[in-house]
């Protein structure tokens, strides 16, 4: 199991719930109310911070009510303009990663037995 810290900004409420695995960002959660009754949350931002004792790293949960379907607001999708043509042959493409001396190719020694 691992240890979730959740910062609830519906409620403005941080608490700690047990899971098996981490929810992604964009995934939707159940977590109880203050009043008992269960509701659906969206993971808003998921992040890691080093524990306070010692060499483990928390998860935390940023997660916020899910808008009712009846509720919710139309986004506006944003204005598209028009692109740029960013095409370009592939040789010149790759002329930006070659240098001006050629790749030497390095031999590795992937022998890891023991010496005597």
């Amino acid at each position: 199991m691992i240890e979730i810290e959740v910062q609830n900004e519906s409620h403005q409420t941080q608490f700690r719930i047990k899971a098996v695995s981490v929810p992604r960002i964009g995934e939707g959660i159940r977590l109880k109310e203050p009043d008992g009754s269960w509701a659906s949350y969206d993971v808003l931002d998921v992040w890691y911070q080093q524990a306070d004792y010692g060499e483990v790293w928390v998860p935390y949960l940023h997660v916020k009510t899910t808008p009712a379907a009846g509720n919710a607001e139309a986004v506006p999708a944003p204005a598209m303009g028009a692109m740029p043509d960013q095409s370009m042959p592939i040789a010149d493409f790759l002329a930006k990663f070659e240098g001006d001396d050629e790749h030497e190719t390095v031999k590795l020694n992937l022998d890891i037995s023991e010496e005597d």
